[in-house]
């Protein structure tokens, strides 16, 4: 697990006590910086959470390790660096990270999944089998989201938002102005999420 750039804490905390922690995990080349991510932090902070945030190397997995497993390896790292287990855990994930479906599953933590790779059929199998709230957003032209299978976590209970025309990134290519409006969309979609986290 590498680091944040210029030295910044991967830890962020609320003012006054947490009420969870907000674990985030980034993308094979989305990091815990990158616009969605901080958007998520920021909504952590907002709603009284501590945050997390795992910083990796995605070319380090040796590509004979399934995804999920590395994944979860990560994130049970980040989670064991805490003095006192948390009451409550939030998992953030952004594209790769978003193959710690299972792992949020078998712990039933609640979890935003941001363009999560729906193409995988076992990646879906974990959103499937988490007791957790789940808040899933892609894009309509993004390669890795499939909106029949999106339409059917709803049926299952997920929160779903797809964004027309929004690519992997959640930009709509070429309408720089639809992208920022994409990643405000976003905000409100987490926030709201959040505030309804009994």
């Amino acid at each position: 697990m590498t680091g944040p750039f210029g030295g910044l804490s991967p830890r962020t905390e609320p003012d006054g006590e947490p009420r969870g922690l907000g674990l985030v995990l980034p993308g094979r080349a989305y990091s815990p910086s990158a616009p969605l991510l901080e958007i998520a932090r920021q909504a952590l902070l907002q709603h009284g959470y501590a945050v997390q945030q795992a910083w990796w190397d995605a070319a380090s997995r040796p590509a004979a390790v399934d995804p999920h497993v590395w994944v979860a390896d990560q994130a049970s790292a980040a989670l064991a660096a805490e003095a006192v287990p948390p009451r409550r855990v939030v998992v953030v994930g952004k594209s790769l990270g978003t193959w710690a479906t299972a792992y949020a599953a078998e712990h039933g933590f609640d979890a935003i999944w941001l363009t999560p790779l729906l193409v995988e059929p076992t990646l879906v199998a974990g959103i499937r089998s988490s007791p957790g709230r789940q808040l899933l957003v892609g894009g309509s032209a993004d390669e890795f989201w499939d909106t029949e299978v999106a339409a059917g976590l709803v049926r299952e209970g997920c929160d779903v938002m797809e964004i027309p025309n929004a690519d992997h990134g959640l930009c709509v290519p070429g309408d720089v102005v639809r992208s920022a409006e994409t990643h405000l969309e976003v905000a409100r979609g987490v926030a709201a999420f959040l505030g309804a986290t009994r």
